[in-house]
C-alpha cells in the first residue's frame, strides 16, 4: 500500500511540474515568495449540570475554562505552498489535561491546471463535516498524517486520500498500532464533488476504507477493515437550500464483530430577508439492538453478534445532534449505542453584520426498541449570539437546557438528569501578525 502512494505521489508530481512554463526569457516575477504568521487565540468557560453523571461521582455540577492556542506560519511560491501550525490546549490551572503538539505540518504543489498533491499533518474537511471534519469546538482540533492527490475545477472536485499509521515501538517488523494521534492503522478514501452553479447544486460521493485495531492490552493485532460509503446533496439557491445525506458503513469494527450501519440527514433553509434565515431537519442514526443497562451494582451480559450503531470516526459532532454533546461524545455503559433521532427547528437572526443570534428546539430519542425504557430522551432548547468586536476578535455566547426523560435516566446511569443546563461564553483572537513578499 505504501509503494503505491509513493508511485502515485511521484507521478502527479512529475505530471504538475511538467506543465510549467519554460520560457526563460521572460523576466523574474518581482515578490514570489510570501510568509504569514498567524495566530488563533480561543478561552472558553463552561458552567454545566447533569448529563455527565458517573456511580464514582454522583455531583456532575462542573464549572471550568478551557483555553485553545494555535500558532501557524505559511509560505507559498508559485505552485509550491506549506504550512506549519503548532497547537496547545487545556484547562485553566490543570497540568493534567494540557497537551502541545504539531496539528498541521503540509507541503502542497498545485498545478495551474488542476492537479495538486498535498502531503503531511493536515485538516480534512469535507462537506458538512459530518464525516471528515477538525471539530474545532473540541479544543483539540483533529487532523491526520496524510497524502491527498487530486483534481479540482468549476464543476468536479476529486480527492484521493492515503494514511498509513505505526506507533514508534514497533517500526521494526511491528505492525501494531492503537492509541496513537490518529486512532487507526491505516486509511484509504476517495471523495468526488460535482458542482452545477447553474441550478445551483452540489452532490458529493465518499467511500472510504479504515484499518482498525483493538487496545494494546489484547495479544490480537490483527487489523480489520471497515468501509463507508455515502453521498451529501446540497441544493442552494438563493432564499431556500436543502441538504440531505445518507451514509452506510459495514465490514468489521476494532474487535473483529461486523458492522450493519448507517444514517441519514435532511435539513432545509429559508431566508426570506437578509437579516432571517430559518430551518428544520432530522437526523437518524441506526443503533444497536437488544441495548440494555443493568440496574446500578449489577453487570450485565448481552450478547452481541453485529455492531447497527452508526458512528461518524472522523467527524465534527459538536455541529450535530444537539450541542450539549450528550450523544457521540459520552458513551453510553458498556459501549454500544441504542442510535438517536434528533428533529429540530430554529431560526438565524443578524440585525447587523456584527451581531448574530440563533435560537433552536430539538426533540431526541433513541433509533432502537428498548425492553424497560421508552425511546425519548427529552427536549432541548439552545440559545445562542455572536458578536464581533473588532476585525480579528469576536465573542459569543450560549445557553442550552434539556428536559429529560426517565429513559436519559437510565441510558446514562446518572440520578437527577431530569433538567439538564449548560452555559457558555468564549473569546476567539485570530490575527494575522505578520506578512511579508519578496
Amino acid at each position: 500500500m505504501r509503494t503505491f502512494f509513493i508511485t502515485v505521489f511521484l507521478a502527479v508530481v512529475t505530471a504538475i511540474w511538467a506543465q510549467q512554463p519554460t520560457d526563460t526569457v521572460a523576466a523574474t516575477p518581482q515578490k514570489e515568495n510570501k510568509f504569514t504568521i498567524d495566530l488563533n487565540i480561543l478561552n472558553r468557560d463552561e458552567i454545566r449540570r447533569g448529563g455527565l453523571s458517573s456511580e464514582k461521582n454522583g455531583d456532575d455540577m462542573a464549572a471550568f475554562i478551557i483555553e485553545r492556542t494555535l500558532i501557524g506560519m505559511g509560505y507559498e511560491r508559485g505552485i509550491l505552498s506549506s504550512r506549519v501550525t503548532a497547537q496547545h490546549s487545556g484547562t485553566w490551572g490543570s497540568d493534567e489535561t494540557n497537551s502541545f503538539n504539531i496539528y498541521e505540518a503540509w507541503v502542497q504543489l498545485k498545478s495551474p491546471k488542476g492537479f495538486f498533491t498535498k502531503i503531511g499533518r493536515q485538516d480534512l474537511s469535507y462537506d458538512d463535516q459530518r464525516i471528515f471534519g477538525a471539530d474545532h469546538w473540541a479544543m483539540t482540533a483533529e487532523s491526520h498524517d496524510a497524502l491527498v492527490l487530486g483534481f479540482e475545477n468549476r464543476r468536479h472536485k476529486i480527492h484521493l486520500m492515503g494514511a498509513y499509521n505505526q506507533n514508534i515501538k514497533n517500526r521494526n517488523g511491528g505492525t501494531y498500532f492503537s492509541g496513537g494521534l490518529q486512532p487507526y492503522k491505516a486509511m484509504e478514501a476517495l471523495w468526488y464533488h460535482y458542482e452545477i452553479p447553474e441550478v445551483p447544486l452540489g452532490i458529493s460521493l465518499i467511500g472510504m476504507n479504515v484499518g482498525m485495531q483493538s487496545s494494546e492490552d489484547i495479544p490480537d493485532t490483527c487489523t480489520y477493515q471497515q468501509q463507508l460509503v455515502g453521498t451529501y446533496i446540497n441544493y442552494h439557491p438563493k432564499k431556500i437550500s436543502a441538504e440531505l445525506a445518507l451514509y452506510y458503513q459495514m465490514g468489521k469494527e476494532e474487535n473483529g464483530l461486523p458492522i450493519n450501519a448507517w444514517m441519514t440527514s435532511a435539513k432545509v433553509h429559508y431566508r426570506p430577508s437578509l437579516s432571517f434565515t430559518g430551518y428544520v431537519g432530522y437526523d437518524y442514526l441506526s443503533g444497536d439492538k437488544n441495548f440494555n443497562v443493568p440496574p446500578k451494582g449489577m453487570i450485565g451480559m448481552i450478547r452481541h453478534d453485529k455492531i447497527r450503531g452508526f458512528t461518524s470516526i472522523f467527524g465534527s459532532h459538536h455541529k450535530f445532534y444537539g450541542a450539549m454533546d450528550f450523544f457521540y461524545l459520552t458513551t453510553y455503559y458498556g459501549g454500544f449505542t441504542p442510535g438517536l433521532q434528533n428533529a429540530y427547528i430554529g431560526g438565524i437572526w443578524k440585525p447587523n453584520k456584527k451581531l448574530t443570534f440563533d435560537l433552536s428546539y430539538h426533540y431526541l430519542a433513541v433509533a432502537v426498541k428498548l425492553d424497560d425504557a421508552k425511546r425519548g430522551l427529552g427536549h432541548e432548547l439552545e440559545a445562542s449570539a455572536s458578536y464581533q468586536l473588532m476585525k480579528d476578535v469576536r465573542v459569543s455566547a450560549g445557553y442550552s437546557f434539556m428536559r429529560g426523560t426517565d429513559t436519559m435516566v437510565y441510558l446514562k446511569r446518572a440520578k437527577d438528569d431530569h433538567q439538564l443546563q449548560w452555559a457558555w461564553l468564549m473569546l476567539s483572537v485570530s490575527p494575522k501578525v505578520f506578512t511579508t513578499m519578496w
